[in-house]
């Protein structure tokens, strides 16, 4: 017999064009120049930079820390979010009988249930790994960030070099984090499945048009690029920096 119908699979269908679709949108595509999460990646840049200017960094690693403390959460989070999938699947015939009982829309049948609960359990499952991953990145980060000399002590090149290096470990953990929270947003439009096909496509519109609106129409995003980070130098593709115009912190 077949568990899921047609609509089923083209609900599913939809919710992988659009989730897999706006990961592309915001981190590939030409106009991930234009969202918030890349503003926010030239800021994660332009922060390095100054970092090593200071002569006391307590707080560049508190920030870090708080970082790595969210990012940690998350992924202590997506565990107990799998281990509750695992409940699910463990009292099915409960959760249906009581469903069935109180007339709510849910699966008509245990496979089918199973099969949406596993679906979400694997949502998690990518989001832990994502939030895993940016956790060790952030370490990374942080020691590298670490181990910047003090200005002075070393050559001027070296401090620009390690700071940019710093800068990308950055940029890459907070893009992994992100994509982690949006495995999590979508996971809400996946709740919709429960419910049926139609309500699965139409939650899944609704927090597509939410991620969307939020990247590129969004109230942060206006702060962010009302008042753009002052370049003082900026890395080319090769990494190297490249006078901006502004005056040189290491001359």
């Amino acid at each position: 017999m077949q568990v899921l119908s047609h609509l089923d699979m083209a609900a599913a269908g939809w919710f992988l064009v659009a989730w897999f679709g706006f990961n592309f949108l915001v981190d590939f595509s030409p106009l991930r120049k234009k969202t918030l999460s890349s503003a926010m990646d030239e800021y994660r840049r332009g922060w390095m930079v100054t970092m090593c200017l200071r002569d006391v960094r307590i707080m560049d690693t508190s920030i870090m820390s708080g970082l790595q403390q969210g990012t940690a959460f998350f992924a202590s989070t997506s565990l107990l979010a799998i281990g509750g999938g695992f409940a699910l699947l463990d009292a099915t015939e409960t959760i249906l009988q009581i469903a069935g009982d109180l007339s709510i829309p849910v699966a008509d049948n245990r496979a089918l249930w199973e099969v949406k609960v596993l679906g979400l359990m694997l949502i998690f499952a990518y989001g832990f790994f994502k939030f895993g991953w940016a956790y060790r990145l952030f370490n990374y980060a942080s020691i590298v960030m670490g181990a910047v000399p003090d200005r002075g002590k070393a050559d001027d090149t070296v401090i620009r070099r390690m700071a940019s290096q710093a800068g990308e470990l950055n940029v890459l953990a907070g893009r992994h984090f992100n994509r982690g929270q949006r495995a999590f947003f979508f996971s809400i439009g996946f709740l919709g499945w429960f419910a049926g096909p139609y309500v699965f496509a139409a939650t899944t519109l609704a927090v597509l048009l939410v991620l969307i609106r939020r990247q590129f129409a969004s109230r942060a995003r206006a702060a962010v690029l009302s008042g753009q980070y002052p370049s003082l130098d900026s890395p080319d593709k090769s990494g190297e920096y490249t006078d901006t115009g502004s005056s040189n912190p290491f001359t």
